[in-house]
């Protein structure tokens, strides 16, 4: 079975193809296309929705005329279409549930909705080869720790307020640093030169997190900074930013990881990419005897690929999508998706 899928539920705007050659099987994926295109506004500013809706409606033909000739496939070899249904931001969600619509009348296509956050669950255990690990899913929009029961992703912990993506992404603008290739990348550039762990608050309760509290706090001592009324770094302030956030996510995975019993953990999201986290995190398993599965920024990142190979095992299990069904939603909760392709 192939499947083509799009994504476009924030500034990523990614078109890919994927091959199951077993039908309900994702474990022997082939993967035919993976491309990306990513909005980047200027330094200081954050992408807004109805901008990134515009680059998607630019973008999204050329990317599917791309993919489809990377991957070697016509029309006719396709079994579905499958688009990120949710969560995401509004206006970009729209715009690409728009693209998969008409794709699926021009080319008489089942359209399959994929839930954003098991994409990336089901791209990092492809990948990885991760049999059943607690999943910790951090990008710019969601912070989860995950682990599955009952064909259903249940989740044991997650950020209160604020994402830990978002959280790095504003202080990337406070600092008035690059989004080009993205804000937390930069930030962990600059992290990886600091010395100096300044004190910041610490927001565990219970397995939740709060990330607002602490961009507050380095906000103020970035702003502290610039009138010279401390003597800082913006390395030493994105280090400590780094090194808290990243223990705070590091313990909570810990305590799941101890309530189920797993001794894997797969990181996934576009945070999960970020060495340092990677890091903190193998130490952490390495001590319990378990290990750290990761993918790289063509995974990690959001991609379309993920919602070709996430739709693909639904429609493999009897899932059917129609037009009229081919809605879009910016809240659409990980442990809403009923997982009927896993039977452990």
């Amino acid at each position: 079975m192939i499947a083509l899928g799009l994504e476009g539920s924030a500034n990523k705007l990614g078109i890919g193809v994927i091959h199951h050659p077993v039908k309900g099987d994702g474990s022997n994926v082939k993967i035919l296309s993976n491309i990306r295109h990513t909005f980047i506004s200027p330094p200081g500013e954050g992408f807004m929705p109805k901008d990134t809706a515009k680059h998607h409606r630019t973008w999204v033909v050329r990317l599917v005329k791309q993919a489809m000739l990377e991957a070697g496939v016509k029309i006719a070899d396709l079994d579905c279409i499958c688009y990120t249904k949710g969560p995401g931001m509004g206006a970009p969600l729209q715009a690409v549930a728009v693209a998969a619509r008409t794709l699926s009348l021009l080319w008489n296509k089942q359209l399959i909705g994929v839930n954003h956050c098991v994409g990336h669950i089901e791209m990092g255990r492809a990948i990885t080869s991760a049999s059943n690990p607690v999943v910790l899913y951090v990008s710019g929009g969601n912070t989860q720790v995950i682990a599955y029961s009952s064909q259903r992703y249940r989740i044991f912990g997650e950020a209160l307020d604020i994402a830990v993506g978002n959280c790095l992404d504003r202080f990337a603008r406070t600092l008035n640093i690059s989004n080009d290739p993205a804000p937390g990348y930069n930030i962990e550039q600059l992290a990886k030169k600091g010395k100096n762990l300044l004190s910041l608050p610490y927001a565990v309760k219970g397995m939740d997190c709060s990330f607002s509290g602490i961009l507050a706090s380095i906000d103020s001592l970035a702003a502290d900074m610039a009138s010279n009324k401390i003597d800082t770094t913006p390395e030493d302030l994105c280090f400590s930013l780094q090194e808290t956030v990243f223990a705070m996510l590091v313990e909570i995975t810990e305590r799941a990881m101890a309530h189920v019993g797993s001794f894997q953990v797969l990181i996934v999201g576009g945070v999960g990419c970020n060495e340092r986290l990677q890091e903190m995190m193998g130490i952490m398993a390495k001590d319990r005897g378990g290990s750290v599965y990761a993918t790289d920024e063509r995974f990690c990142i959001d991609n379309g690929i993920m919602i070709a190979h996430a739709g693909l095992l639904a429609f493999g299990t009897g899932v059917k999508g129609s037009i009229e069904e081919s809605t879009c939603t910016q809240r659409y909760r990980t442990d809403e998706v009923f997982v009927g392709w896993r039977h452990d």
